[in-house]
C-alpha cells in the first residue's frame, strides 16, 4: 500500500460509515466532491490544533469502515485520513496493530475461533481443523485462530461477525464445528446466548458483594437496579463530598485488582490533587489475559453497577468525562453498556447536572479491536488518542500526565463496582473482609478441568483449594495456572495457598487478575507452555528490543524442545532462563516482564522436561 495520498477513491458505502462517525465533510481539504465544493475552499484551509485534536477518532473511524465493509481498504483510509488530517504512514500503522483490522481483502463474514488456554484444554485444535475443512476457500467465511475471546467458562468459543449497517455478531460457546458453522453462516439465526447467571454459580447467593445482583435484575432495567440499592452509593457520595469518598476508599484498603495491586486512594487522590485541568477517568475493560472473563460479566449481568461506580470515581477525581475502554471481543458487553449508559444519560444520572447536584460528568465508549497490550494503561491511552496501543515510558505517570496529557485515574471493571459497597456499607466494615493487607471481597475466573466454571466472589484469605471444591475440580489434577499466562504453575500439592496478593507471593507464584485454570494429566503440559510462547510473541507490541526478541526465542526453543526431556532439553532450558531474565529486567512493561513467568514456573515446579 502506498503510504501517501494516492489515486485510491474510497466506494459510497465507505464514504457512508466514515461520514455518519464524522458528519458530512466541509471541504474539499476533507474530502469533499466536486459538487459538494463551495468557493471558499478555494481561499482558505482548515486545519491546525482543530484538526489536531479529532485524531482520537481514528480508532472508531477505523471500527466504522471495518464494521461495515469487512476490511479497510486505500481507499477508505485515505479519506478517514483527510478527514482527520493524520498522516496515511501513520494511520496504516494504527490500522495494521490490531488483531480484528484487516486492511487486505477479505470475506463480510469472519469466524474467530479461540485456541487459547481454556479452549485449547476443551479441543480447540480439533474445532478449528473441523470449521476450516467445513469453512474452506468460496464459503464467503474467513476463519482466524484466535487468542482469548473472554468466554472460558463456555470452551470451546467461537465469535462470527459478519460487516455490514449493521453489523451483526453471534456467540456460539460451547461450541462444536456445526454450531461454529451455523453462527458464521446465519448470524441472525444463531441460538442466543445463554444468561450471564449461569456464568455465576453462586448466582442469587444474597451474601454477595459483589455479584449479588448478577441474575437477580434484569440488566436493562434502570428501575431494577435502582430497587435492588442501585444508586444509593452515588447519593452517599455527594453526602461525603469528593474527599471523602477518596477517604473511605483510602481507609477500605482497595487495591487495584488488575494484578498491579496498587491502592486505589492513593491514585485517586493524587490525581485529583493536580492543579492541571481537566481530569480524567478511564475504566479499562479489555481484559485479555487468556481465562479472565469476569469484567465481561459484570458488564453483561450489572451494567449499571459500572455507571454507578464510574460516576463516583469521576466525582471523587474531580472527572467530568469518563473513558470505558471495551474489548472489541465483547459484542453483548457493549451493548449492555451503551443501554445502561443512554437510560442513565435519560434520566439525569449521567450528563450535565448528576441528580441535581450540579456535578457534571459523562462516559463515552471506546472499543478495543484485539490487542492484548492495551490492558496497559498508557498503550490503552495510546490507543484512545489514535496512536499504536504502545506503552510509555514512566515517570511521567498517568495521575499527573495520562489521557491527552492530563491528569487521569485509570481503575479496571472489578476495582470501580468495589467501591460501592464501601461507600453502602462503610471502609471499616468492608476492611474487616478478607486480611488486613487484602481486604474485601475478590473475584476469581475458574476454568479448565472443573465441574462449575465460572466467577466466584470469596474473601481474601480463601484457600486455593477452598475454591477449587467450589467449582468442582476433576480426579488427576496435574496443575493449576494462578494469574493466567502471565502468572505462574502451582502443584496439586500446593492447594493451601491462601489467596491474597501477600500469600501468593509468599508461595513463589502470583494472584494477577484472578485467574485460576486447572489442568488435568489429559492436557499435554509441554503443548500448553508453547501456546503461551506463542500468546505472547504474537501480542508484544515490537517497541522494545527485549520483548520483541525475547518472545521469539522463548518460542522458538520451546518448539525445539516438544518431545525431548533431561540432557536433550538442557541447552535450550538454559537458553530459557538467560532469555527470560533479560526479557523480566529490561522490557518497557508487564508483557515482557511476565511472559517467562508461566514458563519458569512449569520448568520449576512442575518438572517440565526432565
Amino acid at each position: 500500500m502506498d503510504l501517501h495520498f494516492g489515486d485510491s477513491k474510497p466506494t459510497d458505502e465507505e464514504r457512508a460509515a466514515i461520514d455518519a462517525l464524522l458528519g458530512p465533510p466541509e471541504s474539499s481539504w476533507e474530502g469533499a466532491t466536486r459538487d459538494e465544493m463551495r468557493a471558499a475552499d478555494l481561499r482558505w484551509a482548515r486545519g491546525g490544533r482543530a484538526a489536531r485534536e479529532r485524531r482520537d477518532l481514528l480508532l472508531p473511524g477505523l471500527h466504522a469502515v471495518n464494521d461495515r465493509i469487512g476490511w479497510i481498504s486505500e481507499g477508505a483510509l485515505g479519506y478517514l485520513c483527510r478527514r482527520l488530517t493524520v498522516p496515511p504512514a501513520e494511520a496504516y500503522g494504527v490500522a495494521t496493530f490490531y488483531a480484528m483490522f484487516s486492511v487486505k481483502p477479505r470475506p463480510a463474514t469472519v469466524l474467530h475461533v479461540c485456541t487459547d488456554l481454556a479452549c485449547a484444554a476443551a479441543g480447540a485444535s480439533e474445532l478449528c481443523a473441523g470449521v476450516e475443512a467445513r469453512l474452506g476457500p468460496g464459503s464467503g467465511v474467513a476463519v482466524e485462530r484466535s487468542p482469548c475471546l473472554g468466554l472460558c467458562e463456555r470452551a470451546p468459543a467461537a465469535l462470527a461477525v459478519r460487516a455490514g449497517d449493521p453489523v451483526r455478531t453471534a456467540v456460539s460457546a460451547p461450541t462444536t464445528v456445526e454450531r461454529a458453522v451455523l453462527a458464521a453462516s446465519a448470524p441472525d439465526s444463531a441460538p442466543e446466548e445463554p444468561s450471564a447467571a449461569l456464568a455465576v454459580p453462586q448466582a442469587g447467593d444474597p451474601a454477595l458483594m459483589l455479584l449479588g445482583r448478577v441474575g437477580v435484575v434484569d440488566p436493562a432495567s434502570l428501575d431494577d437496579y435502582r430497587a435492588h440499592g442501585g444508586y444509593t452509593a452515588l447519593r452517599q457520595a455527594f453526602a461525603i463530598g469528593p474527599a471523602g469518598v477518596i477517604r473511605e476508599v483510602t481507609d477500605a484498603g482497595l487495591v487495584g485488582r488488575g494484578g498491579a495491586a496498587f491502592p486505589t486512594g492513593r491514585k485517586w487522590q493524587a490525581t485529583a490533587s493536580q492543579p492541571d485541568h481537566p481530569h480524567y477517568l478511564v475504566c479499562n475493560a479489555d481484559e485479555s489475559e487468556p481465562g479472565t472473563f469476569k469484567d465481561r460479566v459484570v458488564m453483561e449481568g450489572d451494567p449499571y453497577a459500572l455507571v454507578e461506580a464510574m460516576t463516583i470515581a469521576g466525582y471523587a477525581v474531580g472527572a467530568h468525562k469518563g473513558y470505558l475502554y471495551l474489548r472489541g471481543e465483547y459484542p453483548r458487553a457493549l451493548a449492555r453498556m451503551e443501554h445502561a449508559i443512554g437510560q442513565a444519560r435519560a434520566r439525569g444520572l449521567l450528563g450535565d447536572d448528576v441528580l441535581g447536584q450540579g456535578y457534571a460528568f459523562d462516559i463515552e465508549i471506546r472499543r478495543g479491536a484485539g490487542a492484548y497490550i492495551c490492558g496497559e494503561e498508557t498503550a490503552l491511552f495510546n490507543s484512545i488518542e489514535g496512536y499504536r496501543g504502545e506503552p510509555r515510558s514512566k515517570p511521567p505517570f498517568p495521575v499527573e500526565k495520562g489521557l491527552f496529557g492530563k491528569p487521569t485515574a485509570e481503575n479496571n471493571v472489578e476495582t470501580l463496582v468495589n467501591v460501592l459497597p464501601i461507600l453502602t456499607v462503610g471502609a471499616p466494615a468492608y476492611a474487616a473482609i478478607g486480611t488486613g493487607s487484602s481486604t474485601g471481597p475478590k473475584l476469581f475466573c475458574v476454568s479448565g478441568s472443573v465441574e462449575r466454571p465460572g466467577i466466584y466472589e470469596l474473601p481474601f484469605g480463601a484457600t486455593l483449594g477452598e475454591l477449587l471444591e467450589l467449582a468442582g475440580v476433576r480426579d488427576r489434577l496435574r496443575a493449576v495456572l494462578l494469574g493466567g499466562a502471565a502468572g505462574g504453575f502451582v502443584r496439586p500439592d500446593e492447594l493451601d495457598i491462601p489467596l491474597t496478593f501477600e500469600g501468593t507471593r509468599e508461595a513463589g507464584t502470583t494472584l494477577g487478575s484472578g485467574v485460576v485454570l486447572a489442568f488435568d494429566d489429559t492436557v499435554p503440559l509441554p503443548r500448553l507452555l508453547l501456546r503461551i510462547a506463542e500468546f505472547f510473541r504474537d501480542e508484544s507490541c515490537g517497541q522494545c528490543v527485549p520483548c520483541r526478541v525475547g518472545t521469539v526465542r522463548q518460542e522458538e526453543a520451546l518448539h525445539r524442545i516438544v518431545g525431548r526431556t533431561g540432557a536433550d532439553a538442557a541447552a535450550d532450558i538454559t537458553l530459557l532462563r538467560e532469555v527470560g531474565r533479560a526479557m523480566k529486567d529490561a522490557s518497557i512493561c508487564g508483557l515482557g516482564q511476565t511472559a517467562w513467568n508461566a514458563v519458569e514456573s512449569a520448568i520449576d515446579r512442575l518438572g517440565a522436561y526432565e
